[in-house]
């Protein structure tokens, strides 16, 4: 009876559709491109400037969900300090697997609401993961940081190249490397490391930030994730 039940709960086993890719900290994706439906995730990134002028804490708590596999959907309120600056929505989706399973693609939107000037931004970024054996894996986003039909609009390219090493199951250290142009131009260098508690994961690392006209200055990032 075992050996004929055997079958049936292999098969009925969820299976990861796709390699095992971190997400990045600060260009934090909608959920793995791996995700199955019903997945359900809340987290919290903040950051502050550790020199300079801006001193405020930056932090946006958001809600992630897998609406279908490998399709999620995410909702964000950007605040500084306790003032709520913007309002942001996410749609991100799977395209397909390569290299035997060890590669996998997909698109991501991003739309913002900006509370001062009253503009709505649009991003839209293409996702490309690949996993280099049990260690090494990478995830980096090419795309358009505006594309917003509006009068005046200054469309800018977007790249972020993230970086990662599995030290062990529970912990990975990454480096993630952000450009932007047009009129938010920035770079941005940000090692950091994660840590599973289970369900429960930090994300946290001091790096390097410069925005247009400015020297480097040094920034703290921390992100707190909670899967649900």
């Amino acid at each position: 009876m075992a050996l004929m039940l055997m079958p049936a709960i292999a098969e009925a086993a969820p299976t990861q559709d796709g390699p095992d890719i971190p997400e990045p900290m600060v260009f934090d994706m909608i959920r793995p491109l791996t995700a199955k439906r019903g997945e359900v995730e809340v987290n919290a990134l903040v950051q502050r400037d550790l020199s300079g002028p801006r001193g405020e804490v930056e932090w946006a708590p958001e809600i992630e969900v897998a609406v279908a596999d490998g399709f999620a959907v995410e909702l964000e309120l950007p605040l500084i300090d306790t003032r709520v600056v913007q309002c942001k929505m996410g749609l991100q989706g799977k395209l397909g697997t390569f290299r035997g399973g060890r590669g996998i693609h997909g698109v991501q939107y991003l739309g913002l609401y900006d509370r001062e000037s009253g503009q709505w931004q649009s991003t839209l970024v293409w996702l490309l993961g690949n996993r280099f054996g049990e260690r090494w894996s990478t995830m980096t986003m090419l795309g358009i940081g505006d594309v917003t039909l509006r009068e005046g609009n200054q469309t800018g390219f977007v790249v972020n190249h993230s970086t990662f090493y599995d030290l062990n199951r529970d912990t990975v250290l990454g480096l993630e490397v952000n450009r932007q142009n047009g009129d938010g131009a920035y770079w941005l260098l940000m090692p950091q490391a994660h840590r599973s508690f289970g369900k429960l994961s930090l994300q946290g690392g001091i790096g390097a930030e410069r925005a247009r006209g400015e020297p480097f200055r040094p920034r703290l990032g921390l992100r707190l994730i909670r899967e649900l």
